[in-house]
């Protein structure tokens, strides 16, 4: 270990630009044996590791990465499968930079160990090897419901099966995987990731309901009933707009319009786009992860060109640097320091552009953050034919909570107490639901924290 003074940080190998513009498939490539071994060795092995600290999951990062340097796979899979419900996922879309990666004690001067793609490179390695996860091959007689397939719920249900705890999940969409199928493109996660870890879930007994909406299809009432506890992980899918004049014109989608409706075409070509993007010029609004998938995608549907528009700098912006520099790469254009205005539509409804104001940054508030100024008199328009609204997400309200005496908070998370229970003591919860539009990795901490509560409620000591 230590070696990092013989070898540099190595990103993982990027598929051509010009191949993948021509597909969804991953654009990073799966580090080989030889090559995870030679940066897990750069590892310094603190004492009191930051990297582990900075893991909302508590990951045994330390303890799988000597085992990747050593090439003992087996190992290193078990780790790191103990505290994670699926690695191979968060080795892939969690944000390294500004966790693990950004606190490794390497990060200032020598380049951070690449923990992300060692993480990916341990579960393919090992799934290459014939290892699976494990699940409790012995099973009560306790069953606990699980609402919605997102990351947090797949977490439930992962470590409730290993407690020998029955799950049935109830998913509203066609397919399992919430955010994970629907939300992340394919370029950063492929679907058959996901529906692998959906597969192992099945074979460990779990059922799963597709096309089963809460509160329409089946009554919640009934299954808190019908089950020992209820698991509620519906996530944060309401999409924001940004309250611009003619905002209700042909051609104003937000970004889960967008996403969903590429991905559901990916899955089935016969399916027929409602957001087509082709020949167009689009201009998304927003400067996160979500506009970076939106963008990204917008060209490999050949847009005519592609356009995202920021009201603070490149410094400012919230999603992943490399993200960015990803779909500057594909031929992604950027405007920073832009405010929208309105929307400029002909006299059928139809998108001309919209117009903009330039924006600067002014004195700190006091979180330290610059205050954005809006410069008036500074409109000018940017020609457009579809616009994507990308600046985040809140929770949706059902009904089916307020009638199960299921509170929400102001923001209409629902409320839940240090055990993950909602306002009925049957009901738990977590993810985007009660955090708001949030990390995957922390939807995955709170399934699993919740399974484990709720495993310790239905077995008491």
């Amino acid at each position: 270990m230590q070696n990092f003074l013989n070898y540099d940080r190595s990103e993982p190998n990027k598929r051509d630009v010009f191949k993948r513009l021509k597909d969804f498939n991953e654009v990073y490539e799966i580090f080989s044996k030889n090559r995870a071994s030679i940066q897990a060795d750069r590892c310094v092995q603190c004492g009191d590791p930051y990297c582990l600290d900075a893991c909302p999951l508590g990951n045994f990062i330390p303890h799988w990465l000597k085992k990747s340097s050593k090439k003992d796979v087996e190992f290193a899979f078990k780790i790191s499968n103990d505290t994670s419900p699926f690695p191979e996922i968060m080795g892939r879309v969690c944000p390294q930079d500004v966790l693990c990666e950004g606190s490794c004690t390497l990060n200032d001067g020598y380049g951070a160990i690449t923990i992300g793609s060692i993480e990916t490179f341990i579960s393919e390695e090992g799934f290459k090897n014939g290892l699976k996860p494990e699940f409790s091959t012995k099973m009560s007689d306790k069953k606990v419901a699980v609402i919605g397939s997102g990351p947090a719920s797949l977490s439930t249900a992962t470590f409730l099966l290993r407690s020998g705890i029955g799950v049935e999940m109830f998913e509203r969409d066609d397919r399992a995987g919430g955010l994970l199928t629907y939300g992340i493109p394919g370029f950063k996660l492929e679907k058959e990731v996901i529906q692998r870890r959906v597969d192992w879930l099945l074979e460990a007994g779990m059922k799963l309901h597709l096309n089963t909406e809460v509160g329409k299809d089946i009554k919640l009432k009934d299954i808190i009933n019908d089950f020992d506890a209820v698991f509620i992980g519906i996530g944060a899918t309401k999409g924001k707009y940004a309250g611009l004049k003619n905002e209700d014109a042909k051609g104003v989608f937000l970004a889960m319009e967008l996403l969903k409706d590429i991905q559901k075409a990916n899955f089935n070509p016969e399916h027929k786009k409602e957001v087509s993007v082709k020949d167009k010029n689009v201009v998304v609004i927003g400067g996160g992860d979500t506009a970076m998938d939106c963008v990204r995608t917008s060209v490999r549907e050949g847009a005519k060109s592609v356009t995202c528009i920021y009201r603070r700098d490149e410094t400012n912006m919230p999603g992943s640097k490399k993200e960015y520099l990803n779909a500057i790469e594909e031929g992604v254009e950027f405007t920073f320091n832009v405010s929208p205005k309105e929307i400029v539509t002909d006299k059928n409804k139809n998108i001309v552009a919209i117009e903009l104001l330039r924006t600067k940054l002014g004195e700190k508030d006091s979180t330290g953050r610059q205050k954005m100024e809006i410069m008036q008199g500074s409109e000018f328009k940017l020609q457009a034919d579809i616009i994507i609204s990308a600046l985040g997400f809140s929770q949706e309200k059902p009904l089916f909570l307020e009638q199960n005496n299921i509170e929400l908070d102001k923001w209409d998370g629902v409320k839940i107490n240090e055990n993950y229970q909602t306002t009925n003591p049957k009901v738990y919860a977590g993810g985007d639901c009660y955090r708001g539009a949030d990390l995957v990795v922390r939807a995955a901490k709170d399934g699993r924290d919740a399974a484990r509560i709720i495993a310790k409620k239905l077995f008491p000591q």
